[in-house]
């Protein structure tokens, strides 16, 4: 199940937590709640566009990953690196979508232990009917910026991932009693 906090605490009720907690930095502590939220609205929109076709977030990552490679092809090993999922969770994806008719395997041509993953036919027309629906309403989630803030907002996102590095080794090094 899902959860989804709706309910944010209001920057009055983060700065009583920051009187208890003072590592509270309450203007971040704030902005990262609500970018959380709508981050999670946003996939939800995305995860219920995905399944009027009949796929999941993982299946789409591999099939968006298959269609920008639609030529060559990939190795089911590149597919678990570009993903950001171990080689077990890109097999699993890609049985479940080789038997629904949207992915086949071949021998690699100079290392028969490898194969490489294309589009079938039937993969490439699904993807050429959701890639629209799915740009458009991307398009869509974005209008109400201009192009200096998605400049902006490209940006700031690119600050934000460069400290998750460190955000990770805070929570490595806590210690739950």
């Amino acid at each position: 199940m899902d959860f989804d906090l709706r309910d944010l605490p209001t920057r009055e009720a983060l700065q009583e937590f920051s009187k208890r907690i003072p590592e509270i930095d309450v203007r971040a502590t704030e902005a990262m709640l609500f970018f959380m939220r709508v981050s999670s609205s946003v996939f939800k929109v995305s995860f219920e566009g995905f399944e009027k076709f009949d796929i999941s977030h993982g299946k789409f990552s591999i099939l968006i990953l298959l269609y920008r490679n639609i030529q060559t092809g990939l190795l089911a090993t590149e597919l678990a690196e570009k993903v950001g999922v171990s080689k077990p969770t890109v097999t699993g994806l890609l049985d479940r979508l080789e038997r629904d008719g949207l992915t086949m395997r071949s021998v690699h041509p100079s290392d028969r232990r490898m194969s490489i993953v294309k589009l079938t036919e039937q993969g490439t027309e699904m993807m050429e009917r959701l890639l629209p629906t799915h740009f458009t309403s991307t398009s869509t989630l974005m209008s109400h910026l201009s192009t200096d803030e998605k400049e902006l907002l490209l940006t700031l996102l690119q600050k934000i991932e460069s400290g998750i590095p460190q955000a990770k080794e805070i929570y490595k090094a806590a210690k739950p009693e």
